[in-house]
């Protein structure tokens, strides 16, 4: 009879060992899971980081007056008007770094508010 108890005992260590053991298994198995997912994540997080980089470079060369130009001559076929189309607005205050120096010759041209070539 005394032996009963003892293989009761026994046998519910066994099984919380095997439960044990199979919980850890299961939980590592996660973790190499979730690890190869974290790795395929940054690699994807980097690639997406150079695209965007690359995409704001791509972007800032498009704003250049240079870059606008070549663009509106080219793709677009457009030209400097003709003086003849360029009419001046009045009451038009230009901009300190537009203004003409009082030094040159005052009133030769009227402000166009923009630049002719």
């Amino acid at each position: 009879m005394r032996q009963r108890p003892f293989l009761v005992l026994w046998t519910l260590a066994v099984a919380a060992t095997v439960a044990a053991f199979v919980v850890h298994l299961a939980l590592r198995g996660r973790t190499v899971d979730l690890g190869y997912r974290l790795g395929r994540a940054r690699a994807e997080q980097a690639r997406l980081r150079e695209v965007k980089r690359v995409l704001s470079l791509e972007a800032a060369s498009y704003e250049t007056p240079q870059r606008v130009e070549m663009v509106a001559r080219t793709l677009l076929g457009m030209t400097p008007p003709p003086p003849e189309r360029v009419i001046p607005v009045r009451g038009y205050a230009a901009l300190p770094e537009e203004r003409e120096p009082a030094s040159e010759e005052a009133g030769s041209a009227p402000p166009s508010g923009g630049q002719q070539e």
